[in-house]
């Protein structure tokens, strides 16, 4: 179940908000430890460390760190302030966050009867690792303080600050767009894990971060995904939300046994509470899982059997036969959502820009481009539907 082990921390190697990696000894050795300072606090070079090695054992690659439980010796001070929804529950780390849905919340007034995300489109995808690449193509080459113009020939995207568009459920024109990232719980939990998330907070590439389920660590708490989709629109008003579960998706080999199940479940969310679902497609040339290439058996089975309500399914238009081969898995899932071909120009140059580095089970850009491309596309249409 777990392996424990104690351990002293050598030094900080980095951290970035929410997250504290450091170097640790062990009788195993030294190796790579993760604390969350909200959690545990912050561990200092020379504090004894109570580990769980169990991901580090098992040589994970998303997860491979061994992860500070406590910091005995230096016990962080009880949290203040309201706050009664529980997450990590009736686990040795179940934590108490505030909610933006519950009673103390200052917008559970505003979530207590919302009911519609007002034609929102919300772009559903597998991997966590597409998000970047979603926001690249929905930014195309003018991305958040490039100070670049718009209306690149064959490029749609969200107009910059102070340029005219109009947007889901007539948004105010002139306004600079606002997307929000709601993550699931079928990945890791705290959103604190994510360097991406981080990064893209930062440079304003997202307006913030939704945690939702079991899953916690972003700006805004809820339970559901429902809640989730409702707070990116009426708490981070947000005029796009990316939807995916959080790093370290689980799969099984076999049919249902994945976690990305969790996509089709997203597209029914957002269908019922009035928004425009846009799925992307998870595919691979570069996979050795013949099961992931082309269009991988978790979009078909996501999209094809447990996404009930109709979506806009971004196909990207990939060049010679694996295109064609994208377009043929493709088509089934014209029995239930609207295909809408996608053209990839100048998607790789917009890629080429993304302020975090690109990676998919191991594999960057040049390693595995129609993934990215193909969730770029998805990036690219929702925002064709904001003008």
């Amino acid at each position: 179940m777990i392996r424990w082990r104690r351990g002293e921390v050598v030094r900080v190697r980095r951290e970035w908000p929410g997250a504290v990696e450091l170097d640790v000894t062990t009788e195993d050795g030294e190796a790579r430890a993760l604390a969350y300072p909200a959690l545990v606090g912050r561990p200092e070079p020379g504090d004894v460390v109570l580990l769980n090695t169990t991901a580090l054992a098992m040589g994970l690659g998303t997860g491979g760190y061994a992860m500070v439980v406590a910091v005995p010796d230096r016990l962080p001070q009880d949290p203040q302030g309201p706050g009664h929804l529980v997450k990590a529950r009736y686990t040795p780390l179940q934590a108490t966050v505030l909610g933006a849905d519950e009673q103390d919340s200052p917008f559970h007034e505003v979530l207590r009867d919302a009911d519609s995300v007002d034609g929102m489109p919300v772009i559903v995808a597998d991997l966590h690792s597409a998000l970047p690449a979603i926001l690249c193509g929905l930014y195309g080459t003018n991305p958040p303080g490039s100070g670049k113009s718009a209306g690149e020939p064959g490029c749609r995207h969200p107009p910059e600050p102070g340029e005219t568009a109009a947007g889901p459920g007539g948004r105010e024109r002139g306004k600079p767009v606002r997307v929000a990232y709601v993550m699931l719980d079928g990945g890791a939990l705290p959103a604190w894990f994510s360097m991406s998330c981080a990064r893209l907070r930062e440079t304003g590439w997202l307006c913030g971060v939704v945690t939702a389920g079991q899953a916690f660590g972003g700006d805004v708490e809820v339970v559901t995904p429902h809640t989730g989709l409702l707070a990116a629109r009426h708490v981070l008003e947000a005029d796009v939300a990316i939807v995916t579960q959080g790093p370290g998706n689980l799969g099984s080999g076999t049919r249902w046994g994945f976690s990305g199940v969790s996509a089709g479940e997203a597209v029914n969310a957002a269908a019922v509470l009035g928004g425009r679902p846009v799925a992307a497609l998870r595919v691979s040339e570069g996979d050795l899982r013949e099961r992931h290439i082309g269009v991988s058996h978790h979009s078909l089975t996501a999209y094809g059997r447990v996404a009930l309500a109709p979506a806009q399914v971004a196909v990207p238009v990939l060049p010679g036969d694996f295109g064609r081969r994208v377009a043929e898995q493709s088509r089934p899932l014209a029995a239930r959502h609207e295909l809408v071909e996608v053209p990839v120009d100048g998607l790789h140059e917009a890629l080429r820009g993304s302020p975090v580095r690109l990676s998919t089970m191991g594999r960057g850009l040049e390693e595995d481009l129609a993934y990215f491309l193909a969730s770029a596309a998805a990036g690219r249409h929702a925002a064709s539907l904001l003008s």
